[in-house]
């Protein structure tokens, strides 16, 4: 250890190490049916031009400190790392600068893979993919294809979210009060021919299978949510003077005596034919103004209700009312059937409407005193149609002459009674419904997957065959949209002509891209095997290493990225290319991590560029005001994102990750504070005290000196701290607090004990594995510690021999006294009377009771 430097350095050991790892692949996997593999996952990035900010690594940090631990444990560990790099910025970027996508693209790629491995982190980089690399994306393609040939892929009119300053169809999420999420310009509602997957086909399975993984409930809620399956029954509605007739899809069908009025989603294609001329300008109006926004805009809750009434009116199954028909954009027409029968007496949108346009309210469920009264709603109010009841109760209102007669039934015998009198006069039946809806799978730009598909004349749309892929994408300079909602791939004209394969035919390419989802819906797959140029993947490897083990990534995907990702999984499954029903078995979301932002005095924010740091306070830098200080998440317009490089250049990589993980459990959302940062990096300072020394202190001698009993305990203490909270994947905090106790006991010791020097840079090292390779390295190891065995505690170590025992006279403590744990209560008694202290104030005095709670309390009352 002659050669240690004086003082820790994390700018001489880091790069060092880093270098280490990639030159020798420490970190490579290999297939080897002889060791328990361990698949663990980093949601891959978008590699943006804005590069990582201090939030992107949490995630990272705690799958390599997983991953290194369950190496150490013996664990064939497979933690891969690639781009999920298509996608709308790079193309905008494109159009606004002439920079071909691929350059961006390929720059940013290489700023995150630095940015990613200054940091340490033990990915298998022979691995890499890229989703824009025509190798990768051919394999894309070719999933397609087996989606196409199932009948899971096919092409419809639909109305879309279409931006004609983006020049392409936008995602229900990318759109925020009609206007596109990334520019805020102008969106509106349009027809147009789409390629859709038929996700709708396996909502049952994706529902079902939800159960056996091991992921968050509130993720799993979600999903369900967004699949919402509803059970209910269509009911057919006639049309007064008219031979149409409306279908309508009801979870209450039990309600039907309620239904007092009926709505059309302002697409339905009967309402052209059932509108009278006196409501044809409004209507076609409100048409005009639904298609204009998304369906996430419409079916808010807290939207106030619109509508128009179209002058028709359908006839009441039940009892034969005619009831007024109305359009409104709360109603879609990719849900049930477009149509609504309403019950404004029992659903809060409908209550609202008819509450705007004065149509009637008739309760027909009646709750108990106690059920209403509990929610604050006077059963009389309701009754009488001036309050909404969501909840169950007894039926009233609700017979006919004609068979049916609920009156008095509870829910779940009024809805099965109702739908066998509708099945049996033939109007109706029981069905189940989902909410989710097929996938758009199109995307009218250039930087995206081809599809593997051409239009022939006389064939109709045909997949190529697969020795025909990729379809690469033409190489271009123009990547504006056309301008008449074309993609921009309908300008390269020589790309585009082709021969059909199955008649030889003239024939035209598919100038539509897939969405930015595509790549990243089996990547997972590829990790497994990503150099192979004959198939996707070999099936011995993917039976080896799937399903995920563990899968860390934001809750931001927590419904679309993985809904998808788990459709095409169970696509495959079918066909037999995987051997897993699901691909994600254990799901952890990391929380955010907020920056500091600033609020003037009217409650405005206030960029960090414009704030000054006067002591303890903050003044704006153009007004003088003071500010209010608050934690907000990190973004470009506050200037409050904190760069990861700067972070790592004073107080080095090591420092970094251990601040991350100190700050709270993973899954909690924290605000960031570099104060925090330097309190980590004094820990490692001390830590390489510890062992090696420092400038003003020599280092210590290691030997093989036994410990003694208390610091042979803190020792065993640690391991199985340590060992339980990464185990736990989210105690990271209370696992690097224990290290820190451990530092601060053993720590200015002129002879340390090897073996617990040893066990705490093992422990020390899935955390800071940069400063635990060097300490292993100078302790004299030549291999790394990177497989180095994990250390295991000793039960028996765990044992305490004496605790401190509180001796009272009359209750009031008097004395704390060392005991062995061993002692019986009248042991106790008899070391706690021969105390000195205890002897004073009892001499002379009748002891009338003696209280001994072993290993902690002796009470001597007095008299």
């Amino acid at each position: 250890m002659s050669d240690s430097p004086a003082v820790y350095v994390p700018a001489e050991i880091e790069p060092k190490w880093q270098a280490f790892w990639l030159q020798n692949e420490t970190f490579k996997a290999e297939m080897d049916t002889a060791r328990p593999k361990l698949y663990v996952l980093d949601m891959f990035p978008y590699p943006s031009g804005a590069g990582l900010h201090v939030g992107h690594p949490e995630g990272y940090t705690a799958t390599d400190i997983y991953c290194r631990y369950q190496r150490m444990r013996g664990r064939n560990v497979l933690h891969p790392m690639g781009w999920d790099a298509f996608g709308l910025p790079a193309e905008q970027h494109a159009i606004e600068t002439g920079t071909h996508p691929r350059d961006t693209t390929r720059r940013n790629i290489d700023n995150f893979r630095r940015q990613i491995q200054s940091f340490g982190f033990s990915y298998d980089w022979s691995r890499e993919v890229d989703t824009t690399d025509p190798k990768y994306y051919r394999w894309t393609q070719w999933i397609f294809l087996q989606l196409y040939r199932k009948g899971l892929a096919y092409v419809d009119e639909i109305p879309v979210n279409w931006c004609p300053a983006l020049g392409t169809v936008l995602a229900n999420e990318e759109v925020i009060d009609g206007r596109s999420e990334r520019g805020n310009h102008p969106v509106e509602r349009r027809p147009m021919k789409q390629w859709m997957l038929r996700i709708t086909a396996y909502a049952e399975r994706l529902l079902d299978d939800l159960q056996g993984l091991d992921w968050p409930e509130g993720i799993k809620e979600m999903q369900r949510n967004w699949i919402g399956k509803s059970i209910g029954a269509d009911v057919d509605f006639a049309i007064d003077g008219s031979e149409e007739q409306v279908r309508v899809f009801t979870t209450r069908p039990d309600t039907l005596f309620g239904a007092t009025y009926m709505v059309l989603a302002p697409e339905h294609p009967l309402v052209g034919k059932l509108v009278t001329d006196e409501h044809r300008a409004a209507v076609a109006a409100y048409q005009q103004q639904a298609a204009n926004k998304s369906d996430m805009d419409r079916t808010e809750l807290s939207t106030e209700k619109t509508g128009v009434f179209i002058g028709a009116y359908a006839i009441n199954p039940v009892n034969g009312e005619r009831i007024p028909i109305w359009i409104s954009d709360y109603v879609l027409v990719s849900y049930g059937h477009g149509a609504i029968m309403a019950v404004p007496a029992h659903d809060e949108r409908d209550f609202a409407f008819a509450s705007t346009f004065g149509i009637e309210i008739r309760a027909i469920l009646e709750p108990s005193h106690d059920a209403a009264r509990a929610v604050g709603l006077d059963s009389g109010e309701l009754l009488k149609g001036k309050a909404c009841w969501t909840g169950d109760g007894r039926m009233i209102r609700s017979a006919n002459n004609q068979g049916l007669d609920i009156n008095g039934m509870q829910m779940p015998a009024a809805k099965k009674a109702t739908i066998s009198w509708l099945e049996k006069k033939g109007i109706g039946k029981g069905t189940v419904n989902y909410k989710l809806r097929d996938w758009l799978f199109s995307r009218q730009r250039y930087w995206g997957e081809p599809f593997p598909v051409i239009h022939c004349p006389t064939c109709g749309h045909v997949g190529l065959p697969d020795e025909q892929l990729p379809v690469r994408l033409p190489e271009m300079t123009d990547f504006k949209p056309a301008g008449d909602a074309r993609p921009p791939l309908a300008k390269a004209a020589e790309w585009l002509a082709v021969t059909c394969p199955q008649c030889g035919a003239a024939a035209r390419r598919e100038t539509n891209t897939m969405p930015q989802w595509a790549g990243s819906c089996w990547y997972f797959l590829r990790y497994i095997d990503p150099h192979n140029d004959i198939r996707a993947w070999d099936p011995e490897k993917e039976k080896y290493w799937m399903p995920v083990d563990l899968y860390v990534g934001g809750a931001e995907h927590a419904v679309l990225h993985l809904l998808y990702a788990r459709f095409w999984h169970k696509v495959l499954y079918d066909l037999g290319y995987v051997s897993t029903v699901e691909p994600f078995q254990r799901l952890v979301n990391q929380g955010m991590i907020l920056g500091t932002s600033y609020k003037d005095s009217r409650g405005a924010l206030v960029p960090n560029d414009k704030v000054i740091e006067r002591g303890d306070t903050f003044i704006h830098a153009e007004t003088g005001e003071s500010l209010t200080v608050f934690p907000a998440k990190m973004s470009k317009s506050l200037k409050n994102v904190v760069s990861p490089d700067e972070v790592i250049a004073e107080f080095g990589a090591d420092s970094f990750r251990l601040y991350e993980m100190y700050m709270g459990p993973l899954e909690d959302t924290k605000p960031w504070s570099t104060q925090g940062v330097k309190g980590v990096h004094r820990f490692l300072y001390r830590a390489w005290r510890m062992i090696l020394g420092d400038a003003e202190q020599p280092p210590p001698r290691i030997t093989d000196e036994p410990l003694d009993k208390n610091k042979l305990r803190l020792l065993h203490q640690t391991i199985r701290k340590v060992t339980e909270d990464i185990e736990s994947i989210s105690s990271f905090n209370t696992a690097i607090s224990q290290l820190i106790v451990f530092v601060n006991e053993f720590l200015n010791e002129k002879q340390q004990n090897r073996e617990a020097m040893e066990s705490f840079v093992k422990l020390l090292s899935p955390f800071a594995p940069h400063i635990a390779e060097e300490l292993w390295q100078r302790l004299g190891h030549i291999e790394t510690i990177a497989y180095a065995p994990w250390p295991t505690w000793d039960e028996s170590a765990l044992q305490v021999d004496e605790v401190d025992v509180v001796v009272q006279v009359n209750g009031k403590l008097r004395a704390r006294i060392a005991m062995a744990t061993t002692l019986t209560a009248d042991e106790m008694q008899a070391v706690a009377m021969a105390n000195e202290r205890v002897q004073e104030l009892t001499t002379g005095k009748a002891v009338v009771k003696v209280i001994a709670v072993p290993g902690r309390l002796v009470n001597i009352v007095v008299r």
